[in-house]
Order: structure tokens, then sequence, then C-alpha cells
């Protein structure tokens, strides 16, 4: 149980990793718990226990009888219990729990609009995955109301940023494109991967800060992210894109 005074609870303060788990091999686990870690360095919080979350992670698995298929695993973080008020005990007892579900592979190309909440890229919240995910779950909703399956995201400044759940990228002139870290950006795990693809193919990558215009002139747009891996978009705003052999290629190779 949780308690009602942890700061996971009441404020947010935390963070959580999302791992995709193929019977029971947890997918670049190791590149997830270094994010956590760096992101309890930024947050002033200890390191989790690598140990410790393997353990946890397994026997969330092994209670939610999800052995073999596809599954997620939710491992979270929390600062720990806290008294009333923003100020953290003087020595943080941090709180360490996983959960698991299924996680079916997404079925069809996903189709987006753009939503009117904004990520704050000034806020260094912006690119972790912290346990304040509100804006993200907005972004969401908006985007399921318009009848989408997920939200484009801008910053503050109208540059493109990500989706509610997702790294977002383009192909424009051939070239490889996704918005730079400084725009409110959660470096993902997929997105590494996808950019290192891109650089063993010999296909040209850039991080860029760029306004949603770019979009129109896109020749295609996918979405990464643990859990649905490359994921094909085939409408942006009412705009359709066509299958992209060159999406396919990255997908295969990352």
């Amino acid at each position: 149980m949780i308690p009602a005074d942890d700061r996971g609870l009441t404020l947010g303060d935390g963070l959580f990793e999302t791992v995709l788990a193929l019977s029971g091999r947890l997918v670049d686990w190791d590149a997830h718990l270094q994010r956590m870690a760096a992101g309890c360095q930024v947050l002033g919080l200890p390191a989790p226990d690598a140990a410790g979350a393997d353990q946890l992670a397994r026997a969330a698995l092994a209670a939610a009888g999800l052995g073999e298929g596809r599954a997620a695993v939710r491992l979270t973080l929390t600062a720990g219990s806290g008294g009333r008020g923003l100020d953290r005990p003087q020595a943080p007892a941090p709180r360490m729990f996983a959960t698991a579900a299924p996680a079916p592979a997404p079925a069809a190309p996903a189709r987006l609009v753009t939503a009117a909440v904004r990520r704050n890229a000034d806020s260094p919240a912006s690119r972790l995955k912290t346990l304040a995910y509100l804006d993200n779950v907005l972004a969401r909703e908006e985007a399921r109301a318009a009848g989408a399956d997920e939200a484009v995201m801008l910053n503050t400044r109208g540059e493109l940023a990500c989706a509610a759940a997702a790294n977002l990228f383009w192909i424009r002139q051939g070239r490889l494109e996704t918005p730079d870290l400084a725009c409110g950006v959660l470096a993902g795990v997929m997105r590494a991967r996808v950019l290192a693809a891109a650089a063993r193919l010999g296909v040209a990558a850039t991080e860029v800060r760029a306004p949603e215009a770019v979009l129109e002139d896109a020749e295609a747009v996918f979405l990464t992210n643990s859990l649905i891996g490359v994921r094909p978009v085939a409408a942006w705003n009412g705009r359709s894109f066509p299958a992209s052999p060159l999406v396919d290629r990255l997908a295969a190779a990352a």
C-alpha cells in the first residue's frame, strides 16, 4: 500500500519508466535504469537500486501471469513520505514499486492531431519522465475527442516537441528529423535506437528546432516509444501520409 503522505501521490515528486517485456525479457532494461538514475540526479534523489528494481520488475510480471508474450512493466520511484508542504525530508527515503500489464503491439498506423496543450521547454521536468504527467493526459484526451489516436504537442515557443506518449520523427527531403531535446523532449530509449539505426544505414538525421509547419512538407511521419517501437503515422490534422520504405528500414534496423 502507498501511504497517503507519499510525495509521488501528493506532489508528483518522482519518476517512472515503462519497459517492454518479451516473454519475460526486459528490453533495454539497462538503458531505462540509466535514464531513471540520470533523472534522480536532476531531482536530487538517490539513484534506484538496480538489483532491487530487477527483482520488482520480475515479481510484477509473475504476479500478473505475464511470463509469456508482450507486457509493459512500469517501474515507479517516488521521493517517499513527507510532511505537509513542498519541502522534502532532510534525508528522503525513496519508495519503488513495479506493475505489469499486457502490451499488444499497435494494429495500425497512428492518426494524429495537434493538441492545444503546450510543453514548457524551460522546465527541467519536460525532459524527464516524472510522475506529473497531467499535460500529457490532457493532450491525449484532446486527441481522442477529435477521433485521433495520439496528440502532437508543441512547446510554449511554438516548436514541435513530441506526442503525448511518444517521440516524434518525420522524413523531409530524404532526411530524418526529430525535435531537439531542448524543445522539451524526453530522451526516449527507442528514439536513441532509431538515431543509431539511421547512422548505421547512412541516413542523414538531424535534431531540430522546428515549427509545426514543417510537417506539411514531410514525406512520412512516425512515432517511437519502448512499447510501440516504430509506429508509422497515417494522418496528421487531416493530411495523409503514404507508407514509407525508409520508415520500414529504420524500424527493422532499430
